[in-house]
C-alpha cells in the first residue's frame, strides 16, 4: 500500500469525505461512482494532523471545506480553543490561495453539520475562484457524524460554534478563560485514552434504545455507511459539472472499537484511521 501523495498525484479536482474508512467505501461506492480504487495510507488520523502534514508549502489551490479545523479565519490550529488539542502551527489560509467557508456559510442549524448540498452550492457559486486556481478540494463533512438519517447533531455543533466565538473574541481582543485554555488540553488528552468515554461522545449522535437494542458497534456502522451513500450519491450529481481529472478520497478513517478507539483522534495510526479509499474517477 502506498502513501496517500495528495499533492504529488495528478489531478484537478479532489473530493475529501472526512473520516471515511477504505473498506465501507470499497463495499459501496461502485453503487454511485465508476473508477480506479487503491488502498492509500494517509498522512494523519484526524483532520488536523492531516491537513497540516500535508499541506506544508503553498499550494494555488481553491478549498471548499466543510471541515471548520480547514478555514479562512487565521487561526492556528494548535491555538484553537474547541475540538482536538494539538500541537500543529498550521494555519489553512497560509498554505491555500482561496479557503471557501463552508462550514460556516453552508451550515445546517437543524442537522448540526453541513450537508452535502452545501458544499455543490458553493462550488456553483465560486466558479471564478476555481478557474483561475490550478486546482480544487471539495471537503464533505460525510460520513463524519452527525449521522442524517437520525436527525439533529451535536458534536460538530459546539466545534462548529466555539471556533466562531473564538474568532470573533480574538478579533475583538477579549480573553477567552485562561483556566480552559490550561484544563482544556489535558482533559481531552485523558478522555482519548478511555475507551468508556470515547463511546459515551458517540452516544451523543446515536438512538440509545436503538443501541441498547443492537449494540454500539452495529448501530454506529449502520447510520455511518447511510452518511457516507448520503454523500456518495450528492457527489455522484456534481461531478458531471466539473471539467477535468477527479479523485476521491478521505482525510482519515474511522474507528468502531478497533484497538479500544471509537471515532477517530490526534496521533493514533492504527489501520481504521490510517486506511483511506484513492478513487480516480472514469
Amino acid at each position: 500500500m502506498q502513501n496517500q501523495r495528495l499533492l504529488e498525484s495528478s489531478w484537478d479536482y479532489c473530493v475529501v469525505l472526512d473520516a471515511c474508512r477504505y473498506d465501507v467505501f470499497d463495499g459501496v461506492y461502485d453503487d454511485y461512482l465508476d473508477g480506479k480504487l487503491e488502498k492509500r495510507w494517509s498522512t494523519g488520523s484526524s483532520t488536523p494532523e492531516w491537513a497540516s502534514r500535508t499541506f506544508t508549502g503553498t499550494h494555488d489551490i481553491t478549498y471548499f471545506s466543510g471541515n471548520p479545523f480547514i478555514n479562512d479565519l487565521g487561526i492556528p490550529l494548535n491555538e484553537l480553543k474547541w475540538g482536538a488539542s494539538c500541537d500543529y502551527e498550521w494555519t489553512a489560509n497560509e498554505h491555500l490561495t482561496d479557503v471557501i467557508d463552508v462550514w460556516n456559510r453552508g451550515w445546517c442549524d437543524e442537522l448540526g453539520t453541513v450537508p452535502p448540498g452545501s458544499l455543490a452550492r458553493s462550488v456553483r457559486v465560486h466558479r471564478d475562484l476555481v478557474a483561475r486556481t490550478d486546482r480544487t478540494v471539495i471537503h464533505y463533512m460525510q460520513p463524519h457524524a452527525p449521522y442524517l438519517a437520525r436527525g439533529s447533531g451535536r458534536k460538530l455543533r459546539q466545534i462548529q460554534k466555539g471556533i466562531l466565538s473564538q474568532s470573533e473574541a480574538d478579533a475583538a481582543g477579549g480573553p477567552i478563560s485562561s483556566l480552559a485554555e490550561t484544563i482544556r488540553p489535558a482533559l481531552e488528552s485523558t478522555l482519548e485514552g478511555i475507551e468508556l468515554a470515547q463511546k459515551m461522545g458517540l452516544w451523543l449522535e446515536l438512538d440509545p434504545l436503538d443501541i441498547l437494542q443492537n449494540g454500539t458497534r452495529e448501530v454506529v456502522m449502520d447510520r455511518y455507511e447511510d452518511n457516507l451513500r448520503i454523500v456518495l450519491d450528492a457527489v455522484a450529481d456534481l461531478l458531471p459539472e466539473l471539467d477535468g481529472t477527479i479523485v476521491v478520497t478521505a482525510d482519515h478513517g474511522e474507528a468502531f472499537g478497533e484497538n479500544g478507539v471509537w471515532e477517530h483522534h490526534v496521533e493514533t495510526p492504527i489501520p481504521p484511521l490510517m486506511e483511506v479509499p484513492w478513487l480516480e474517477v472514469e
